[in-house]
């Protein structure tokens, strides 16, 4: 097993969650997808917890209780769930489809992504494990088990997965991103900055890559380069939430400096 920092247990606990606040202006969830992007699905980046996805929550929910052994259902009504912040019902839900067809590999990414979305980081990983194959892996899954290394503080580990993604589809944003952070986690953040810095030159209007990159530049002290990045193309009131988020997440990150 490869050697874990000594630093990455406090950042893994304290600073992901942060993070969300950073990335999405506040909404209140603290997923592993919505922190790292890593285990998103169908292109969707933040949770549809809106008025608008109740019509569709309602329709999925009936689906499924008329037809619990669909795997297709399960998992359009499990992905819904994890959207809208239901994540034990949606672990429920999955591990239900799960027992009834184990050997479905879109079934058990969708119940990997949920058990993350849980906390149940180290059982997620497991269950990923077994959605790919050596011989045909994915590389979103190979992402989504880095991040949930990343979470139980196994660094290193994770950055394997990474560089296996990467492999497969070099210079991906989204790998990239998750690999700067757990640089981040690591507190090595020059190679997180030059990380994040080549996601960003890949993605520039991705919100979430902005603002990993923003913590990177303000936890070096370069803090008005970093306000600039985090608030781009945002209306004022979004803009000036951003910056105050990312204030308040470096002070956060600077008193846990301050308490080692």
């Amino acid at each position: 097993m490869s050697k874990r920092s000594s630093l990455a247990s406090p950042p893994a606990r304290f600073l992901l969650p942060a993070l969300l606040v950073l990335a999405l202006g506040g909404c209140q969830t603290t997923s592993l997808e919505d922190v790292t992007g890593a285990l998103g699905v169908g292109g969707k980046s933040e949770p549809a917890a809106t008025a608008d996805a109740k019509p569709d929550m309602d329709g999925l929910r009936e689906r499924y209780r008329a037809k619990p052994g669909d795997p297709a259902i399960a998992l359009d009504y499990g992905m819904a769930l994890r959207e809208t912040g239901q994540r034990a019902q949606a672990v429920a839900v999955m591990e239900q489809a799960v027992l009834a067809h184990p050997s479905n590999k879109a079934l058990l990414a969708g119940y990997g992504r949920a058990l993350a979305d849980n906390g149940n980081f180290q059982q997620a990983f497991d269950v990923l494990g077994r959605a790919h194959t050596p011989e045909d892996p994915d590389w979103r899954i190979l992402s989504a088990q880095g991040a949930a290394l990343d979470q139980l503080g196994r660094n290193e580990e994770a950055q394997q997965y990474y560089a296996a993604a990467l492999k497969i589809v070099p210079d991906e944003p989204a790998v990239l991103s998750n690999l700067g952070l757990s640089y981040v986690l690591q507190n090595n953040l020059p190679k997180a900055e030059q990380v994040l810095g080549r996601a960003y030159q890949r993605n520039q209007n991705n919100a979430r890559i902005r603002a990993n990159l923003a913590l990177v530049l303000g936890l070096q002290g370069r803090q008005t380069e970093a306000e600039i990045l985090v608030k781009a193309d945002l209306p004022p009131d979004q803009a000036a939430a951003k910056v105050t988020a990312l204030r308040e997440l470096l002070s956060k990150k600077q008193q846990q400096r301050a308490e080692k």
